[in-house]
This record gives structure tokens, sequence and C-alpha cells, in this order.
């Protein structure tokens, strides 16, 4: 665990976001993002504080248990490792590693890493997105 002040501040900060994403709370997870916020994913870049956070609610309806096996924080920077563990129907333990920038006491980048072929199957039966189904001109 972090000893510095900083440090610190940051894991208050990462972990008040990480809970809150992982329980819902959208409006909790959005208030540790700051200015110039950047998401990145396998299925999703976002440069707003909640659009990464669109169809949560599908996601935590198939999750079990998310199993935080890493943390390591620094001043202005974190990296969680984790377990997304999913019901069995869904079958998949996705493996993930979740970094981190801060500035100015909130959260300015994610990148979150994670092997998304087995979720494949599962996006093509969901059909596609909006962006995906419009025509184009």
């Amino acid at each position: 665990m972090p000893t510095d002040t900083a440090s610190i501040a940051t894991q208050h900060i990462v972990r008040a976001y990480h809970e809150a994403r992982f329980r819902g709370d959208v409006s909790a997870a959005a208030a540790q993002i700051g200015e110039g916020f950047r998401f990145r994913s396998p299925f999703i870049t976002s440069d707003s504080p909640t659009g990464h956070l669109d169809g949560l609610d599908g996601l935590l309806g198939i999750v079990t248990e998310v199993e935080l096996i890493s943390e390591l924080y620094g001043e202005t920077e974190a990296t969680l490792v984790y377990d997304v563990h999913t019901t069995p129907a869904v079958g998949i333990t996705q493996h993930t590693a979740e970094h981190f920038r801060l500035r100015d006491g909130r959260i300015t980048s994610i990148k979150l890493i994670f092997d998304s072929a087995p979720w494949q199957a599962i996006m093509s039966a969901a059909g596609p997105t909006h962006d995906e189904a419009a025509p184009t001109p």
C-alpha cells in the first residue's frame, strides 16, 4: 500500500472510481473524472466523462464478482489488475489491467487492457451499434 501523501490520494481517487463503476453508480464514478479525459479499451474510445460507462448496466447484469489481484499507485498514475467473473451462462473470466493517469486530483486517462476475443460472440449477438446500423452517405 502507498505510504506517501500523493500516492495515498491517488489510491483514494482510483478506488472510488473503480468501486463506483462496479456497483453501477455512474455519477459517483464520473465525479472522479477530470478535464481532458480520455478512455481507451478494445471496444470503446471516449472523451466523455460518462460515455465510457454507457451500457454499464448490461455488463453488471452478467458480472458475478470483480477480484482485485494487484494495485499499484504513484503520484499521478495507478494500475489495477483484476479478474471480472461472469455468470455461468456467459462463462468468461476476463483478466484485466487498467491504467489511470491523474492531474489535479482527478482521473484524466484510463486505458483498459483485456483480451476481447471471448466477448466477440456476445457483441455479435447484441447486434450492430447505433453508428454501425446507420447507412453510410
